[in-house]
């Protein structure tokens, strides 16, 4: 039986929790380590950590927190920022992770998915591909969304798969922290193009905005932040609403 994920995402910088609005506005939430712990308590499926500023400042993804968070959590952890080679997948995987997310890095040299996914497996590599919406298109972003690419989000994503990719965290940076609901269009879209899972992310503002990604969107999975982090509500309540709607989430204890 296949279930549908909920996944909380610690966005972390200089060692913080942080969370923002269209990738700025940055306020401090927390500690990442006892967050992500629990929120696993809560019932979480997943914890995604991304180090937000790593790729624009050039700096490695904090192995040693991704050391610390591995030996609490019993779920799988994701961990993406400032991954640019097949040895710092390597260095973040030997640390406790079980995926790796890389976004920047791939546009860069698609190649790297390639080489990742047969070192470690397709299911250790998720290409991370940040999204604004241009007229009639959908755009990819790189650098924490301040780097304009040329490539379209629909045929990127599809690429993506194609080279190795074992699933797609797709963030539109238009919704993200806006609490007005995931690009939906979007996340079918995607879905539609390739035969990995697709993780939506940006914009969860409800229980009911989950429940529409995952049934009318097509997603496999929803990435959820700034609506736990302000106690608006609780992962428990979330997985309650999914089940009342016919979507299938694992049990909370």
């Amino acid at each position: 039986m296949l279930y549908h994920r909920l996944i909380v995402c610690l966005d972390v910088a200089d060692g913080r929790v942080v969370k923002g609005v269209g990738f700025g506005s940055l306020r401090d939430i927390g500690d990442p380590v006892p967050l992500a712990t629990h929120y696993e308590q809560e019932g979480a499926d997943e914890i995604v950590y991304l180090d937000i500023n790593a790729s624009s400042e050039g700096r490695d993804t904090l192995v040693d927190l991704v050391r610390r968070t591995a030996e609490a959590l019993f779920i799988p952890l994701t961990v993406g920022g400032g991954v640019r080679t097949v040895d710092d997948m390597r260095r973040i995987l030997m640390a406790g992770a079980d995926k790796v997310t890389v976004n920047s890095a791939a546009v860069a040299r698609p190649e790297l998915l390639a080489e990742a996914a047969e070192r470690f497996g397709a299911q250790c590599v998720v290409a991370s591909i940040d999204v604004r919406r241009e007229g009639g298109m959908w755009r990819v972003y790189t650098h924490g969304g301040r780097t304009r690419t040329e490539l379209d989000a629909l045929e990127w994503a599809a690429e993506c798969a194609s080279r190795g990719a074992g699933e797609i965290l797709l963030t539109s940076i238009d919704r993200d922290g806006t609490r007005s609901g995931y690009d939906t269009e979007l996340t079918r879209a995607v879905a539609a193009r390739v035969n990995v899972p697709v993780i939506a992310s940006g914009g969860a503002g409800s229980d009911a905005d989950v429940v529409e990604v995952l049934r009318e969107g097509n997603a496999d999975a929803a990435l959820v932040a700034g609506l736990l982090h302000d106690g608006v509500t609780t992962v428990g309540a979330l997985k309650r609403k999914m089940a009342e709607n016919s979507v299938r989430v694992r049990a909370v204890a």
